[in-house]
């Protein structure tokens, strides 16, 4: 990130709608790295401003890549293979223009929690943003009024935080029109991991997926993994699937390697969620990424306290694959632990 030091003040820099780009200049060729400010006042932030990281690496000429990592706080793959492909990328390997935001929820990345702690915003809640709300406000202003018009691609690498594990996977809602359902599955196909979990339209309206969608704009996100922590292997398809899509885009060259397996695709439906009717220990009877069956028992609960009371076994509602398994184990009456994903076939290349 650009030193405060060296540009400090709010003020000076480019203005991009409400907020001030320090040490980068949208539309410059070159490899530039710069945040953007946030002004927010209270007890803290008095008189000062919030940094957002922003790298930008152009040659010129060419299609525009948003990658946006760190929408909630607590996941970490995107963000690893993020500041990665900053350290790496250089305009000679390119032809177009990456940019990329590590930390879009900065206050949030700093502190390893899914919200701001400073407004308690949720990003992927707060899209189309307002200029003169708080900070996460601040940012969604930003991200969809300043670097979203500039992109022919966005994709906001999630993954499942401290609170769940999903199998690696694109994550794609659907439409909002044919053309663009078939842009997305086949950006998803590109980019290689081995799951592709498809969602009803619009399923968060205040998501950067749906405000990518609101703009036309080819717009997928990720889920990594997750659990709190980060997984070599998911790590590594990660790191290859920006490559890909890049490639895909007309960004950068292909590089000769294997065609990508098909993804497993999966559906998120009402069906899918195994709810905890009661407190405790959520034992997983089943492994993430593995078939179930409907009816077929999938965890246990253990009570704290009754000691002589027997867990409660809770069942899939339909025949699919764990896609989405619960961390950590202490979970309360109406908690998520589990879902189930039915598989569907493969949407037409």
């Amino acid at each position: 990130m650009g030193s405060l030091t060296t540009d400090s003040g709010v003020g000076t820099g480019q203005r991009a709608g409400g907020v001030v780009l320090h040490g980068v200049e949208l539309g410059r060729p070159g490899k530039q790295l710069g945040f953007a400010a946030l002004v927010h006042s209270d007890n803290v932030y008095d008189n000062s401003l919030i940094p957002v990281p922003v790298a930008v690496v152009s040659s010129g000429q060419g299609p525009t890549a948003l990658l946006v990592a760190g929408t909630h706080g607590d996941e970490y793959e995107g963000q690893v293979v993020l500041h990665e492909l900053i350290r790496s990328l250089e305009p000679e390997h390119i032809e177009g223009t990456v940019i990329i935001v590590p930390a879009a929820n900065a206050p949030a990345v700093r502190a390893g929690t899914r919200v701001s702690p400073i407004d308690g915003g949720n990003l992927n809640r707060s899209y189309p943003g307002e200029v003169r709300g708080g900070p996460t406000n601040q940012v969604a202003d930003f991200i969809a009024g300043t670097l979203l018009p500039e992109a022919d691609v966005v994709v906001d690498l999630h993954s499942g935080g401290s609170n769940s594990t999903y199998v690696p996977c694109t994550f794609l809602y659907r439409g909002p029109d044919d053309l663009a359902w078939e842009r997305k599955t086949a950006a998803a196909r590109a980019m290689g991991l081995p799951y592709a979990m498809v969602v009803r339209p619009r399923l968060e309206p205040g998501s950067l997926s749906t405000a990518g969608d609101d703009a036309g704009t080819l717009a997928l996100a990720t889920e990594l993994g997750g659990g709190g922590t980060v997984d070599p292997d998911v790590l590594g398809s990660a790191r290859r699937g920006v490559r890909s899509l890049l490639e895909h885009v007309g960004i950068m060259s292909p590089q000769p390697a294997p065609e990508p397996a098909e993804p497993v695709w999966l559906e998120l439906v009402p069906e899918s969620p195994v709810v905890a009717g009661s407190a405790g220990v959520f034992e997983p009877l089943v492994a993430l990424g593995q078939r179930v069956r409907a009816g077929q028992p999938v965890v246990r609960i253990h009570a704290v306290d009754e000691l002589d009371r027997a867990p409660h076994e809770f069942t899939a509602r339909m025949d699919g694959v764990v896609a989405i398994l619960r961390r950590p184990a202490l979970v309360t009456l109406g908690s998520y632990l589990l879902h189930v994903a039915p598989e569907i076939e493969a949407p037409r290349p």
